[in-house]
């Protein structure tokens, strides 16, 4: 089962996202805002990062530039926003504009684990001697 932690500021929005998750088969831990999303990472191990970009405390951009420079910065990170075009798109593996359907939250989880777990595979075989 896939870890998942979810950081946005609004109650309602994490509650959706999670019980999806959950429904579909994954885990998923939330953060009610952007200091307790980074306490979060640091402190566990997750498969994959949702966040809201607009943030009262610190925003999505700052949490994605956090787990860049952390000591697992692959973890694919989404980005979901009302405000898209404040997305720093280089930090985010993809960006789902609010309101977003079931099926596009799912097939974005889908595809970043299968990007996530690709990539990994490929930096293993490259480890392997010939």
């Amino acid at each position: 089962m896939h870890n998942i932690l979810i950081i946005d500021d609004e109650q309602v929005v994490s509650d959706v996202l999670q019980k999806i998750l959950l429904r579909f088969g994954y885990y998923a831990e939330i953060a009610p805002g952007g200091h307790e999303g980074i306490r979060m990472f640091d402190a566990g191990l997750f498969d994959l990062v949702i966040t809201d970009i607009k943030m009262p405390d610190i925003d999505g951009n700052d949490v994605a530039r956090h787990i860049r420079n952390s000591n697992r910065p692959f973890t694919p990170i989404i980005g979901i926003s009302g405000t898209p075009w404040l997305l720093e798109d280089n930090k985010f593996d993809d960006v789902i504009p609010k309101p977003f359907s079931l099926q596009s939250l799912l097939n974005t989880v889908e595809n970043a684990m299968y990007r996530a777990a690709s990539s990994q595979k490929d930096s293993y075989d490259r480890t392997l001697p010939a």
